[in-house]
């Protein structure tokens, strides 16, 4: 069983990593797109009109910058996982089937398929990958009035 989920982890990585370069180039796009809203806004405005539009541009500015932040976190983290199969307590790169279905602790994507299988990719942090950690096999936790076992950790 080890030996299989060694592949599993790698398509979980690599889709991670589309999903956080797919976020980091809408950030980026959206950043592009809003900074020259606002540079074609100050030709053609004059007076409040041109303040708000101003304002309500870097703001948009803002947030994105924010989502293309934790885009690049998000690349950190994922950099520092561990893809090789790994017997014991639940950590950072860990698969985990449970009766509720599969988690991969990585990074806050929520469910991917990979050939076919739904897979549940969480943070660490995230409250579920906080009650994921540590654990072991046969160990069980109730997370939002559900009872989760968990059956293999690897």
């Amino acid at each position: 069983m080890e030996q299989t989920m060694h592949p599993i982890k790698i398509a979980l990585l690599a889709a991670c990593k589309r999903y956080i370069d797919q976020r980091a180039a809408n950030a980026r796009q959206a950043i592009a797109a809003a900074s020259e809203a606002a540079t074609d806004d100050t030709k053609s405005s004059a007076g409040d009109k041109f303040e708000t539009t101003r304002e309500m541009m870097q703001q948009e500015i803002s947030r994105h910058q924010q989502l293309l932040a934790d885009a690049q976190r998000m690349e950190q983290v994922l950099a520092s996982v561990d893809a090789r199969a790994q017997a014991g307590p639940a950590k950072l790169g860990s698969l985990m089937e449970t009766n509720r279905g599969t988690f991969f602790l990585a990074v806050s994507v929520g469910q991917i398929a990979v050939d076919g299988q739904p897979y549940w990719v969480v943070s660490t942090a995230a409250p579920v990958g906080r009650q994921l950690l540590g654990k072991v096999a046969g160990d069980r936790f109730a997370f939002n009035g559900l009872d989760y076992a968990i059956v293999h950790v690897s």
